[in-house]
């Protein structure tokens, strides 16, 4: 479950949650943690994600991990595994700034990356594609400096509960997602042992 998905979701839906957050993320500053807490409290309460979920941008703050294993307890689970990905500063805002997306259906491009078949145009729908203000260079900037001060003490957080793998983000997307596979696997085999 994509946090940043879940997020445009209310906000194309218009509902006061999507409209809260909104504000935030066009700055690209972390969306309050009442309205994140808020967003996936819904979401895990939904029936399709009775057997698990794979959070992708959640939590960003030790205020909002400590809430999550709170709400995990509650719902009889528990964070069974963190990969946390190594990758310089300067690879990660040319990742963001490369990405581009189609308003129409959404999906999710990159310049370099994952580059469509027509320059600037869906392969899916043919509608033109935009690069989202969260993802300009100097918002991407910020993002970074908002997680190094608010989210990376996240990780010590899960450190501690032994259920972190560092993973080395760098190189092309088959190259982190075998890495990612295998991290997963590992940390799925040393939690049924926990």
């Amino acid at each position: 479950m994509a946090t940043g998905d879940l997020l445009r979701n209310e906000v194309r839906a218009g509902t006061e949650l999507g409209r809260r957050a909104k504000v935030y993320m066009d700055r690209g500053e972390l969306v309050p943690d009442a309205v994140m807490l808020e967003l996936f409290r819904r979401r895990l309460e939904q029936p399709d994600c009775e057997r698990g979920v794979l959070l992708d941008g959640f939590p960003r703050t030790v205020a909002q991990a400590r809430e999550l294993d709170r709400m995990l307890v509650g719902l009889g689970r528990r964070m069974d595994h963190v990969v946390f990905l190594r990758v310089p500063e300067s690879v990660l805002v040319r990742r963001l700034a490369g990405r581009l997306t189609c308003p129409s259906c959404g999906r999710t491009y990159h310049v370099e990356l994952a580059p469509p078949k027509v320059n600037a145009v869906c392969d899916v729908d043919g509608t033109a594609l935009v690069q989202r203000e969260d993802d300009r260079p100097e918002t991407a900037r910020r993002r970074i400096t908002v997680y190094l001060e608010q989210t990376l003490p996240v990780l010590e957080h899960y450190r501690e509960q032994g259920v972190v793998s560092d993973v080395d983000g760098t190189g092309s997307i088959e190259e982190v997602q075998v890495r990612i596979l295998a991290a997963i696997e590992a940390g799925c085999a040393a939690g049924d042992q926990r």
